[in-house]
């Protein structure tokens, strides 16, 4: 069997676990990083603190960095932030592999997907683009771009991994064919995430106790980072205008619209609105635990929102923009949640209504049985049968 290689910008706190779990199943699985910033801990531009993350990420997979050559290095600098030369001819000397690309926004990948096949190497690239996005991108640099895709770059792919629904559609619209294109879905560590909504069952009390919320009120989720891709002022104009005592908003992150929100938040004197600050991962779960619905309200950017994903894993329903990337894959419009029109406010406000106050969700669908389509195993399984010769 082939052994696996994924090329990332850097070590990212929901693709490590993966290759630890494939190396788990079998699946001989390395990753090469063009910077190490994750691990080395620093400035995050769009939560604006310094972080580090707090789960391993380099455990149970071989890994390697590569030397970056960039005049401006960091994967947050754009395209020619990342130029690890190294990378480019390592990928040139080892035997054939299933090279796995993440994306080609960086010069590092996008000189690997057009150069890999030269060794015979099965090529994957692995981006996000949802089409609804894609269709919204004017003026005559999206041409080139995708005149350059099409004829250059997708070419020497030999598959094309996809996310989901909106993602495979990107593809196709490629006229990329059904037999090159792979599901791979994005996906959540569901066992870590499961394991702690157990252990948090026994301290709702408590928890909702440290942040002065009575134990009978609703709480409303929102986890991202407050940017305007995330559109977070949405959901508290949302909360506002829903105008219940009853109801407790948490909004769990951190970022450059922060005054903003503070700024809204004094001037209508909302009092039941927490703003956490930047919480690590390994305490995350302490609120997705005490909430009563997930709002995910993002706009063009959001190509998936792994946040659904954690979400579910809590039983929670959720209420989503029809922008973000997962909307038609991790909802079932009055199910297991709904889908609101971007940006319109007062109908975020009457979906918040409907499942907290007027219970109008059927709740058919079990979250489990959604996740096990966006699971760690669907992609190990769906990858296998690229790793056997030839």
């Amino acid at each position: 069997m082939k052994e696996i290689v994924f090329i990332n910008s850097h070590p990212i706190q929901y693709f490590a676990p993966l290759y630890n779990y494939m190396n788990e199943k079998g699946v001989k699985t390395k990753a090469w990083y063009c910077s190490d910033e994750s691990i080395r801990g620093g400035l995050d531009q769009e939560f604006g603190v310094h972080l580090k993350w707090d789960i391993p990420l380099l455990n149970g997979y071989e890994y390697e960095f590569f030397k970056n050559y960039s005049w401006k290095p960091s994967h947050s600098n754009g395209f020619f932030g990342l130029v690890n030369l190294g990378m480019v001819w390592k990928v040139l000397r080892i035997p054939k592999a299933v090279i796995i690309v993440h994306g080609y926004h960086y010069f590092t990948h996008l000189l690997i997907l057009l150069v890999a096949g030269w060794k015979r190497h099965k090529i994957c690239l692995r981006v996000e683009s949802p089409l609804t996005h894609e269709r919204l991108k004017r003026g005559w640099k999206t041409w080139l771009r995708i005149i350059f895709l099409k004829h250059f770059v997708f070419r020497n792919v030999d598959y094309f991994l996809y996310i989901g629904t909106q993602n495979k559609l990107f593809y196709k619209s490629y006229g990329i064919p059904d037999n090159r294109l792979v599901f791979c879905p994005y996906s959540v560590d569901n066992d870590r995430f499961r394991k702690e909504r157990i252990k948090l069952e026994r301290s709702l009390f408590s928890l909702k106790n440290n942040l002065g919320i009575p134990i009978q009120d609703k709480v409303i989720i929102f986890s991202g980072k407050y940017i305007p891709k995330k559109n977070p002022i949405d959901v508290l104009r949302a909360f506002h205008i829903l105008n219940s005592p009853e109801c407790w908003l948490i909004m769990v992150g951190d970022g450059e619209l922060r005054n903003q929100l503070e700024e809204y938040i004094n001037k209508f004197d909302l009092k039941q609105v927490i703003l956490t600050g930047f919480v690590n991962q390994s305490m995350v779960s302490e609120y997705y635990a005490i909430g009563d619905v997930f709002v995910m309200c993002s706009s063009v950017g959001e190509t998936w929102g792994l946040a659904v994903n954690e979400a579910l894993n809590f039983n929670l329903p959720v209420i989503v923009s029809e922008l973000t990337g997962c909307s038609q894959d991790l909802v079932i419009n009055g199910d297991n949640g709904f889908i609101y029109e971007t940006g319109d406010v007062r109908q975020l406000a009457q979906k918040l209504k409907q499942v907290l106050f007027e219970n109008t969700l059927t709740r058919c669908t079990s979250p489990e049985e959604i996740l096990k389509t966006y699971s760690y195993d669907q992609i190990i399984q769906n990858l296998k049968g690229l790793t056997i010769y030839p």
